[in-house]
């Protein structure tokens, strides 16, 4: 039975999505701190980029003030992955990805502020939805996972206010490039922040043989592979499809974190509550808002693991 193009592409978006909910998995099996993580995540990503020649042949003609726009966000999208990773390592996996979810929240006062369209009075609304969702969480977890919480909304604030940037500014140039040089720029930023965070031992600790594997597995398989195969699914479905694909991503996260960590052990059932209440906002979010959607823009696929990120 032959596939259709659609069908096909709708597949290979569900692959990038379950790869992008392994990320938080993969943030937890790494030993390494958040900090170095994350730099060698960027490093990889990038570094691999930089080899590719279109990608210089894009950045060539990209003017100096957008380069240095897109640089911005990067810094941006570093803080974001660092909070990320940090609420990852502060409480777990599962935590981390429902903390994500949020971010239609913020990005409903967000997204009119920077991008400069009109607010819209259901999606305040609907936004509002999501907190009693985000005190079940809270009171579902052990309160020394309450700090991981706070780290986690944090970082979904970041990814609301660089989706929301990246939308303005999305269509000056080339999506590898703008990957390239937002994931740069973040790599270099950490890099002069280091010596200002406290730290115990070096600042760039070399990963073992280990953590060498799975940055490689997270920089390759859950960031670079899914971004190519998305670059071609989205030729052919629609932003809508696009959205509700992605909004499963905090879905998978948490079953891979049952499945291969065994974290509903320190998950009482308010938590699982408060993850029904905040995804089904997420899910219902694109449903009401279907009739202004745009088409897809990749390059925020590349630059988080997607969380409601196509609008």
């Amino acid at each position: 039975m032959t596939m259709s193009p659609a069908a096909k592409a709708r597949l290979q978006i569900h692959f990038c999505v379950f790869l992008w909910g392994f990320t938080a998995i993969l943030g937890k099996l790494i030993t390494l701190a958040a900090l170095p993580l994350v730099w060698w995540r960027m490093l990889l990503v990038s570094g691999t980029l930089l080899l590719v020649p279109r990608v210089w042949r894009a950045l060539r003609v990209v003017p100096l003030r957008l380069a240095l726009a897109y640089a911005g966000i990067g810094v941006i999208v570093s803080l974001h992955w660092l909070t990320f990773y940090g609420a990852i390592k502060l409480a777990n996996a599962s935590v981390a990805a429902t903390c994500i979810a949020v971010a239609p929240l913020f990005l409903a006062f967000l997204e009119p502020l920077l991008a400069r369209r009109r607010f819209e009075l259901r999606e305040l609304l609907l936004a509002l939805v999501v907190v009693p969702g985000v005190a079940l969480v809270v009171d579902g977890v052990p309160a020394d996972m309450r700090l991981g919480v706070g780290v986690g909304v944090l970082s979904a604030l970041l990814v609301a206010t660089f989706s929301a940037l990246n939308k303005r500014l999305v269509e000056h140039a080339d999506p590898l490039a703008v990957t390239a040089l937002e994931l740069g720029a973040g790599a270099a930023f950490l890099t002069m922040l280091a010596p200002l965070l406290p730290h115990s031992g070096s600042a760039w600790p070399l990963p073992d043989a280990h953590d060498a594997l799975l940055l490689l597995i997270l920089a390759y398989a859950c960031t670079l592979l899914p971004f190519a195969l998305s670059l071609h699914a989205l030729r052919q479905v629609s932003a809508f499809s696009m959205q509700l694909i992605t909004n499963l991503e905090p879905v998978y996260a948490i079953v891979l974190a049952i499945v291969l960590l065994h974290e509903q052990r320190v998950l009482d059932a308010r938590f699982y509550l408060g993850v029904m209440v905040i995804l089904g906002a997420v899910f219902l979010h694109p449903l009401l808002s279907r009739r202004r959607r745009h088409e897809a823009q990749p390059e925020l696929l590349a630059t988080a693991e997607s969380k409601n990120l196509v609008d």
